[in-house]
């Protein structure tokens, strides 16, 4: 299991969303929501990277792929979720989860907070969050 330290290295000072208490537990400061959205993902120097969301929040997302970017790693964002406007948004690098040779680990990714979002794209982003919520709620007639 990873220390405390260590943790807050891997999660470097972008992950705002994220706190960690004094036993190690992470503690999220907005719910996440599972989705599974193809997004771009533009770095520096022209990295491009076609990967998938698995979950977003109102503050980032997490992005699946075998060869997470960098902590700290600047990207541009493009995804669209069903039925809803396209999105083209700023976003940082804020921790990583290396897929392992031995095979334990499940899900490889990078952890991607929203940077320089405008009031109208995190409202955008808000609504779209909310609806997903909302229909999750509904109860199923099967």
């Amino acid at each position: 299991m990873m220390g405390k330290d260590e943790r807050k290295l891997l999660l470097g000072a972008e992950a705002a969303s994220l706190e960690i208490d004094e036993s190690g537990v992470e503690r999220r400061n907005f719910d996440r929501y599972e989705v599974e959205w193809a997004v771009d993902c533009v770095a520096q120097g022209d990295t491009f990277l076609y990967a998938s969301i698995t979950n977003i929040s109102e503050m980032g997302i997490f992005v699946r792929t075998t060869e997470p970017l960098k902590i700290g790693t600047k990207l541009r964002l493009s995804f669209a979720p069903p039925g809803a406007e396209g999105f083209k948004l700023e976003g940082a690098v804020a921790w990583v989860n290396l897929l392992r040779a031995n095979g334990d680990n499940p899900n490889p990714g990078m952890g991607i907070r929203f940077v320089n979002l405008q009031l109208e794209q995190r409202e955008r982003l808000v609504e779209v969050i909310r609806t997903i919520a909302y229909l999750r709620e509904l109860p199923r007639c099967d």
